[in-house]
């Protein structure tokens, strides 16, 4: 790996984004996070690119934030260089926001512990499938802190409010073949990069458009009555209609032959 914090690739149409400081288990740095955003601005701006998968270097997905990045130094306004709220604000929430608008789908690639804001990372992502051996930890309530950068949200969403609750309260550990039972990741692989990058492969062959306006319908349903999500059903579909992956699909379909998406 180079000495960037966050390595980029492609492979086809698939963007391969990797967490690159494994010797602090990919926890973030505000450097990080802009590193991450240049990621997401290089695969946006290939059209070519039509899904993204983000995994983490070494032996850890993502630990969140790099808490040698606080100032803790005794002396004076140390609460206030100490706050958490401004690298929240700045890098984390801005990551989370940009990934769930993102104009392909996501895959997380669990490789291993995924803990704080890095639980929070992988839950952003539409998909995660998680290794084996790796881990989920809300390690907020061991320093004094609260879910961030969505995982309040994504927990509950996920989970249900006991599990979350629980999880979140005591910061206990959540091994991958619990996190695949109670819904918080997809599947668990041995190779969950392999598995990642091919059902990226799988959803880039896919009506991209689609893909990502069902995103938005499932996030934003429980915010929704049932007339109102049927209103927004009823638009989207509409929206839909005039697209070129919708035309090409429906004649596929009636001339019995394989549909060839473009992401349009």
């Amino acid at each position: 790996m180079s000495n960037a914090t966050v390595v980029y690739e492609e492979r086809g149409a698939v963007a391969l984004v990797t967490l690159n400081r494994p010797e602090a288990l990919n926890s973030f740095t505000r450097q990080m996070h802009k590193e991450l955003w240049a990621a997401l601005d290089q695969a946006e701006a290939n059209r070519q690119v039509r899904a993204l998968v983000i995994t983490g270097a070494g032996r850890g997905f993502c630990a969140g934030a790099d808490l040698a990045e606080f100032d803790f130094e005794p002396g004076p306004d140390l609460v206030k260089r100490a706050d958490p709220g401004p690298v929240i604000d700045q890098a984390f929430n801005p990551t989370a926001r940009r990934l769930q608008s993102l104009r392909m789908p996501t895959i997380a690639a669990v490789n291993g512990v995924a803990a704080g804001a890095g639980a929070s990372l992988a839950m952003t992502c539409d998909i995660a499938i998680a290794a084996t051996g790796a881990s989920f930890i809300q390690a907020f309530s061991k320093i004094g802190l609260v879910p961030d950068a969505g995982g309040s949200w994504f927990l509950v969403e996920r989970l249900g409010l006991a599990r979350a609750m629980a999880l979140a309260m005591t910061g206990d550990k959540l091994p991958a073949t619990q996190a695949k039972e109670w819904g918080l990741v997809w599947d668990v692989s041995d190779d969950c990069v392999g598995a990642a990058l091919a059902l990226a492969e799988r959803l880039a062959s896919m009506p991209t458009k689609a893909l990502v306006a069902t995103r938005g319908l499932l996030r934003d349903a429980s915010t929704r009555t049932l007339d109102q999500q049927l209103d927004a059903e009823r638009d989207t579909q509409s929206a839909l209609g005039r697209t070129h992956d919708y035309i090409e699909g429906v004649t596929a379909f009636r001339e019995k032959r394989p549909a060839q998406f473009k992401g349009e």
